[in-house]
């Protein structure tokens, strides 16, 4: 099974992707990842994002889909596999459709406001990394960490300007391809349940 997951930044879309792997074995892709590890082994297109990175400069379409291209030719996703932060773009979209064919594309929809709320309300531990959300999961002390008493922090990319940035990112990039998959037939929308594996059970049902 071959799927993609879409939904705002924050909306739990790593989270699901992972319970789906752990559901069917077939592998999480993401792009950020394969970046990572390209430029880390110093292959010829690791070498050339790096290049644009190093610049300032956004990695090309044409190395991301060279990316994804090889990766999915892997013996491990023979079975399938979940995309999680590509396509981010229409024309990501049609050069992924050039690539493969895709089963399901899963939108997870979660209130923007909901969303916020939920971003701005985390933090993370400066010791261990582990993270709490002052709604949801708060530490059992106020600004120290259960696991290790270190001191906990809002990351930068977690404050409201920035969050606001991500969001008009997505919506400008992102949301049409809600209309695109739509097209298509294969999109389906998840609405959030009051838990994880609320969510995650509707994505079971969707996927049959």
């Amino acid at each position: 099974m071959k799927i993609i997951m879409l939904g705002p930044p924050g909306a739990g879309k790593g989270t699901q992707a992972q319970l789906l792997v752990d559901k069917f074995s077939i592998p999480q892709i993401s792009t950020g990842d394969l970046l990572r590890a390209a430029i880390d082994e110093g292959s010829q297109l690791g070498k050339i994002a790096k290049e644009c990175i190093d610049d300032g400069k956004l990695v090309s379409d044409e190395i991301i889909i060279e990316l994804v291209k090889e990766r999915i030719s892997k013996p491990d996703c023979s079975n399938g596999y979940i995309l999680d932060g590509f396509p981010r773009t229409v024309p990501q979209a049609e050069a992924m459709g050039g690539l493969d064919k895709i089963d399901r594309v899963l939108n997870i929809v979660v209130d923007m406001n909901v969303l916020m709320e939920r971003l701005v309300s985390r933090r993370t531990c400066k010791s261990c990394n582990a993270v709490y959300n002052l709604v949801g999961k708060p530490p059992n002390t106020a600004g120290v960490c259960d696991l290790c008493g270190g001191v906990l922090f809002q990351r930068d990319d977690d404050r409201e300007e920035v969050i606001q940035k991500r969001f008009n990112t997505y919506r400008n990039q992102t949301e049409p391809l809600i209309e695109y998959y739509s097209g298509k037939g294969i999109l389906r929308n998840v609405e959030t349940g009051a838990s994880i594996e609320e969510t995650f059970n509707s994505i079971l049902v969707i996927l049959g």
